[in-house]
């Protein structure tokens, strides 16, 4: 009985010493925790007060900018290292000269441009027809005419290549020769109201009445266009004048 006495004794000790321990562990704790709040507060004072050293954050320099150190998260406390000193290459958009694109004349006839050849025709037109050049051209090509044998029997019907053209140019804008109505001052020759019309006009006769019939030289055309048995002969010199000025 005293054995059992003694037991309860010793264990019913040991509990208020465990109970004394733990009582005193959570006072230890809870001064600590007092202990921090106190030198956060005092040490907040004194950064008000001007008597604590601020820590600023640690910053880099990169050619005389700041740049503030930034850890993402996951990083760690990784350095930025061998910054300063570093240069930053400049990122320039290369500049390239404006380009201005000439467009390219196509070849029309004998390696010439359609400008070309106007030039070449304008040198063989004078007076009344001076600088047609350009209308005898495009529009012969226009209609599958050579422009050199439109310009030549031109040349022969109204004399223009020499001095003043005729009359019938003058007076009727007549460039071909040709008959029919309205008169030009009653007679048997056509008149037309402008020098483009007239020009258009002995073209599309000259594709109507023949080169469609598959006549397109001074030789085949020449019977039927007129009675002189030279006439093929004096065209075909003006063909040859005008290719070669």
């Amino acid at each position: 009985m005293k054995k059992v006495t003694k037991v309860s004794f010793a264990l019913g000790s040991l509990g208020i010493l465990m109970i004394f321990g733990a009582i005193l562990l959570q006072y230890k704790s809870f001064k600590n925790v007092e202990k921090k709040d106190n030198s956060r507060e005092i040490s907040m004072k004194d950064v008000e007060s001007g008597t604590e050293e601020v820590i600023e954050e640690p910053s880099v320099v990169v050619d005389d900018t700041e740049i503030t150190e930034i850890t993402e998260e996951g990083t760690g406390d990784q350095e930025i290292e061998e910054v300063q000193g570093a240069t930053v290459e400049e990122v320039t958009t290369p500049v390239y000269d404006d380009v201005t694109t000439i467009p390219v004349e196509p070849i029309v006839y004998d390696n010439m441009t359609m400008r070309q050849l106007a030039e070449k025709l304008n040198r063989s037109l004078k007076s009344t027809i001076s600088g047609q050049g350009y209308l005898i051209a495009s529009y012969s090509l226009e209609l599958g005419i050579d422009p050199y044998l439109a310009t030549a029997i031109i040349l022969h019907e109204t004399g223009c290549n020499s001095g003043t053209c005729s009359s019938l140019v003058r007076s009727c804008n007549n460039v071909g020769g040709q008959k029919g109505g309205p008169s030009c001052g009653g007679g048997a020759y056509k008149a037309y109201p402008t020098l483009e019309e007239g020009i258009k006009g002995y073209l599309d006769n000259l594709y109507r009445n023949y080169i469609s019939h598959g006549l397109t030289t001074a030789e085949a055309i020449g019977p039927k266009y007129a009675a002189s048995t030279t006439w093929a002969s004096q065209v075909n010199g003006y063909i040859a004048l005008v290719r070669n000025k």
